[in-house]
């Protein structure tokens, strides 16, 4: 499901812990979606029900720089509903996800291993309450950058 009302989200996450499932979050930007993406987001569903921050396309242009994103927010959030690894999508207008972190107060926080010894948005909030980060190895070779670098023949 797609949600962009804080209350709205926070009901859904009730209703999933009433029913005993765990939250797990992970967000990023999610441009163009390629294997490493999926891969984590299927390793992620193992743990609990799936709730990914997307950066919204304000966001993007800030992190990434100008020419991007290359899909809009609805596109990007309309394809990650899509896996069945995902179960909740909520675009976020700040450059990190600390807030909305705060918000969904998941179980499990998931990024992948490129932040490992780099700030996690979040991190501290979740292992202060009870919570755990997991980093997952990335997919060699399969990022939004190197498929734009492909595309364009670099």
């Amino acid at each position: 499901m797609i949600i962009t009302d804080k209350d709205i989200l926070k009901s859904a996450i009730a209703e999933e812990r009433e029913h005993g499932y765990k939250i797990v979050f992970t967000n990023g930007c999610f441009d163009l979606l390629h294997p490493g993406h999926v891969e984590l987001l299927n390793y992620a569903s193992m743990y609990g029900v799936v709730i990914v921050g997307v950066n919204d396309d304000d966001s993007v242009r800030r992190l990434k720089g100008l020419g991007r994103p290359i899909n809009t927010v609805a596109d990007r959030m309309l394809l990650l509903i899509g896996l069945s690894a995902v179960d909740y999508v909520v675009p976020f207008s700040e450059d990190t996800p600390e807030k909305l972190v705060h918000t969904v107060k998941p179980d499990t926080l998931m990024k992948g291993v490129d932040y490992k010894n780099k700030y996690i948005a979040g991190a501290d909030f979740v292992v202060a309450n009870g919570g755990r980060v997991i980093l997952y190895d990335l997919v060699e070779g399969k990022s939004t950058s190197n498929t734009i670098k492909s595309i364009k023949g670099e």
